[in-house]
């Protein structure tokens, strides 16, 4: 399947055929995106199958918790998925921002492993993948691998993880743990910058037919997932600030690059409720803002190129952060002598620098942003901004102890916390900031053509197609025919 295709039909009925006898034999059913955009439509006998088991562990059970609404510690569900609410003791704005908790999801505790369902069982169902011969390959700055890796063990198919070696260490230990062939973990030259790097892996890779390239930068079922479950996460977010406050408005999506797929929340949400989207990338790699270029630590955001999934056309502003200023606030939210300046000093509530341990180094970026955007388009506090967490804290400990000897020459003391929550929080600026006119989107939709056409091939005539809102509304009605796939599929396999 070349990049940018979106099946409705079987394709290799024969693959097909496998994956139905290889999942009826494994017992193994798969959730449908209905049912992960609204959990309350998993049959009560598959919801208390669920209960029984970890979320942490790689259980065929845990498919019907990649969503949004489980409830603390990713056991049981909630109406409203779990959210902290930041205030302007904390951000300096009176606008309030709200993140949702994506370290919430099951076995990687990160949102990414919703992209990755998608995009494998999307294939899956169309007959685009055989499980008993094929290897799914998840090119990757970190947690969509991870995700795959996860969706691969619990469906028996075997997983490839390529990733740059200069991610955290959190992720290669857990790659090693759920990965039982060292081979099956590929290291590629860099950091969260080098996604070329990734791309000439795969393109050895896939001289073996047997190798399945799942690009989360270009396969559509990311988009598709984020759309309908991310977009309506968020907006189930909004209602329930709405049901305390009517008169508050959605002001803004705001989230990182990265892949394009979160993105597509902003899509829904600007559909539904005339909000802004805001994407968001580090200032060290300005690609969007400065056609820059460079490496940068924000792990999640920002790689040196515009995605093919990335709805350009439709979005509203451009937001640069430092990476400087999410390494240091990630030593602020996660350390003793941070968290009791935020309460002492700061009159925040202990509650809410609690909850601070949930944002990765994404969600720190994606907050900042949020705060830029309060104070570009002078938000009140009827304007609510919505973003995501993408990951937790937990996943960059050695991060933190990093930033601590590199920048604190060892000691993180209240001087130093004082100073960061003054000059990376309350001080952040309007620097770096770009509303885009349509001159503004077309440059920067443009600049995909350089990685699109000219390096992976796609054609012109295809890539040009994205400008337009009519494609991307043809790409959102795909994803009910997929739905009837699964539907069809879990009937053949009769479980």
């Amino acid at each position: 399947m070349r990049a940018g295709e979106l099946p409705k039909e079987v394709g290799d009925k024969k693959a097909f055929d496998v994956a139905a006898r290889h999942f009826r034999a494994a017992r193994v059913r798969l959730p449908t995106f209905r049912e992960l955009a609204d959990p309350s439509l998993i049959p009560v006998e598959v919801a208390a199958e669920i209960a029984r088991h970890d979320p942490a562990e790689p259980a065929t059970a845990n498919l019907f918790r990649i969503h949004w609404f489980n409830g603390q510690d990713g056991i049981g569900t909630v109406a409203t998925p779990g959210f902290v609410v930041l205030g302007p003791e904390l951000t300096g704005v009176a606008s309030p921002i709200a993140v949702a908790l994506g370290d919430r999801f099951p076995m990687i505790g990160a949102h990414k492993v919703l992209a990755a369902y998608a995009c494998l069982v999307s294939r899956l169902v169309t007959g685009w993948f055989d499980p008993e011969r094929d290897r799914a390959i998840w090119p990757s700055t970190g947690n969509y691998c991870r995700g795959g890796v996860a969706i691969g063990r619990v469906l028996g198919c075997r997983s490839v993880a390529v990733l740059p070696e200069g991610m955290s260490a959190e992720r290669f230990e857990w790659l090693q743990r759920w990965i039982n062939l060292p081979e099956d973990i590929i290291r590629t030259p860099g950091s969260e910058s080098n996604v070329k790097e990734i791309y000439d892996a795969c393109d050895k890779l896939a001289t073996d037919p047997t190798n399945v390239i799942l690009n989360q930068f270009s396969e559509f079922a990311n988009y598709l997932v984020h759309f309908r479950c991310t977009g309506t996460a968020m907006e189930r977010v909004f209602q329930c600030l709405a049901d305390d406050d009517p008169e508050l408005t959605l002001a803004a999506f705001v989230a990182g690059t990265g892949s394009g797929g979160t993105l597509a929340a902003g899509d829904y949400l600007k559909a539904a409720h005339n909000s802004r989207i805001v994407a968001v990338e580090p200032t060290e790699c300005p690609t969007m803002l400065y056609n820059g270029y460079g490496s940068h630590n924000i792990q999640g955001i920002g790689d040196k190129h515009i995605p093919l999934i990335q709805n350009v056309m439709n979005t509203d502003a451009v937001a640069g952060v430092s990476d400087e200023s999410c390494d240091r606030l990630n030593v602020l939210f996660n350390t003793d002598v941070g968290r009791t300046h935020l309460v002492d000093q700061g009159g925040i509530d202990p509650a809410v620098v609690g909850e601070l341990r949930h944002l990765g180094l994404s969600g720190i970026a994606n907050v900042l942003a949020a705060i830029k955007t309060a104070r570009y388009f002078d938000l009140t506090d009827k304007d609510l901004i919505v973003t995501v967490a993408t990951d937790g804290s937990g996943l960059y400990e050695s991060e933190r102890d990093k930033t601590i000897a590199r920048d604190f020459l060892g000691n993180f003391d209240s001087i130093a916390a004082a100073e960061t929550f003054a000059r990376y929080l309350i001080g952040v600026d309007g620097d770096h900031y770009l509303e885009t006119g349509h001159r503004d989107r077309r440059r920067i939709f443009n600049l995909g053509y350089f990685t699109w056409v000219e390096q992976r091939g796609v054609d012109p005539e295809v890539f040009d197609r994205r400008a337009a809102q009519r494609f991307w509304k043809g790409v959102q009605e795909v994803l009910p025919v997929w739905d009837e796939m699964i539907d069809d599929f879990n009937a053949r396999t009769g479980v």
